[in-house]
C-alpha cells in the first residue's frame, strides 16, 4: 500500500510519535509528516522545536493533559481530528513518546477508521527506550533479563490490574504513570512476593532539561518519590537490571543522611 505521506494525498491523519522530549529523537519520518501537516493536534510536553517542523501556516491545536484530564475528552479529539480531516486537511496528531505505547493512539485509529478515514502511524521513541537509553540501564540483559512488561500505575486502578509474574528474578518492570502510586505500588508488588529490597529506579523527566535517574529499594519506592519530590513525567523501573545502571543510589544516601542526623 502506498505511504500516506504521498503529498499528493489529501483528507487524512498521521498519528506521529513525538519521542520522550528531546527534539533530536525525533524520526526522520516524523519530521517529514510534520512537514505537510495542514492541523497539528499535540499532546502537552512537546517541545516548541518539535512544533516548528510544521509549516508556520499550520494550525496549531494543544489538547494537554493534566491530572489524568485532557482538556478534551477523547472523544471530542477523536471528532476534531475527524472533521479538520474531512474538511480536507492533513492533520498530524502529535503524541508524546510513541503512538501505541499508554498514548491512546489504538483509540485514535479506531475512531478515524470508523469515520472511513485513512490513517497512518509513525512510531516514536518511547518514554520507556528513552529515559532507560539516557541513565544507561538496558531493560534486558542477557545475565540479568529475559523478559521486559510495561504497565500503567494509574490505569482503572491497581485494584484491577493483575502484575503477577511481571517483575522478578530476570524480569523487568516498567511502570507508566506512578508516581502518585508509589506507596500502593511497592505494597502491590511486595504482597505478589517480590522482595523488599528488589532495585527500583525511577527516570524523571528523561532526555529533558532538569532529568534525575534515581534508584533505591522496592520497600522504599514510595518515600523516595516523596523525599525527593519527584514530578510527572517519571517512570518506574522494578529490577536487577537498575544495578546496571547510572541512576545515583538515593537510598545510601538518604541512609547517611540520617546517620549524620542521628
Amino acid at each position: 500500500m502506498a505511504s500516506l505521506l504521498d503529498p499528493q494525498a489529501r483528507g487524512r491523519v498521521i498519528l506521529v510519535g513525538a519521542g520522550p522530549g528531546d527534539p533530536g529523537l525525533l524520526t526522520v519520518r516524523a519530521v517529514e509528516a510534520l512537514r505537510r501537516a495542514d492541523v497539528v493536534v499535540h499532546d502537552g510536553l512537546i517541545d516548541p522545536a518539535v512544533l516548528d517542523h510544521a509549516p508556520a501556516e499550520a494550525q496549531r491545536i494543544s489538547v494537554a493533559k493534566q491530572r489524568a484530564r485532557h482538556t478534551l475528552p477523547q472523544q471530542a479529539i477523536n471528532a476534531l481530528i475527524i472533521a479538520h480531516v474531512k474538511a480536507g486537511s492533513i492533520v498530524v496528531r502529535l503524541k508524546g513518546g510513541d503512538p501505541f505505547v499508554f498514548g491512546r493512539g489504538g483509540e485514535e485509529v479506531e475512531a478515524v477508521r470508523a469515520a472511513g478515514l485513512p490513517v497512518e502511524v509513525v512510531p516514536g521513541v518511547s518514554a520507556a527506550l528513552g529515559c532507560a537509553a539516557e541513565a544507561m540501564l538496558p531493560l534486558t540483559h542477557r545475565n540479568w533479563s529475559s523478559a521486559v512488561s510495561f504497565v500503567a500505575g494509574q490505569c482503572k486502578g491497581l485494584a484491577d490490574q493483575d502484575w503477577s509474574g511481571l517483575a522478578g528474578k530476570g524480569r523487568t518492570l516498567v511502570i507508566y504513570m506512578g508516581v502518585a502510586s508509589g506507596d500502593a505500588i511497592a505494597n502491590k508488588l511486595m504482597a505478589d512476593g517480590l522482595a523488599p529490597e528488589l532495585p527500583v529506579a525511577v527516570l524523571e523527566r528523561g532526555t529533558l532539561t532538569g532529568s534525575r535517574a534515581m534508584r533505591t529499594v522496592l520497600a522504599d519506592l514510595g518515600g523516595l518519590l516523596l523525599r525527593e519530590k519527584v514530578l510527572s513525567p517519571a517512570i518506574i523501573v522494578v529490577g536487577e537490571v537498575v544495578l546496571l545502571s547510572d541512576a545515583e543510589d538515593r537510598m545510601l544516601r538518604f541512609a547517611r543522611q540520617a546517620g549524620a542526623l542521628a
